[in-house]
């Protein structure tokens, strides 16, 4: 049962007929990268979740979409300079 736990985690998955590999088996060789994939993912998820319990004022609206704005900005930078990703 174990094994075919494992082997269920890391095969191909299909998703509307093209192929996409599951979060398990991606992997990130620069822990610069990682990191600033784990600050866009909390700013996106930050912003997401006051979305969703409060109304927000338009300056913290604007704040919390420039957050993610440079947290994608630096992603991008990261990647022209060092040519690292996935």
């Amino acid at each position: 049962m174990l094994f075919f736990r494992l082997t269920a985690t890391f095969s191909l998955g299909v998703f509307n007929r093209c192929p996409m590999c599951s979060a398990s088996t991606l992997v990130i060789h620069c822990p610069e990268h990682a990191r600033l994939e784990e600050e866009y993912a909390a700013a996106r998820d930050r912003m997401r979740n006051l979305l969703r319990l409060r109304q927000l004022t338009r300056g913290e609206q604007r704040r919390l979409a420039d957050e993610v704005a440079m947290a994608i900005a630096r992603l991008k930078e990261h990647r022209a300079e060092h040519g690292c990703g996935r």
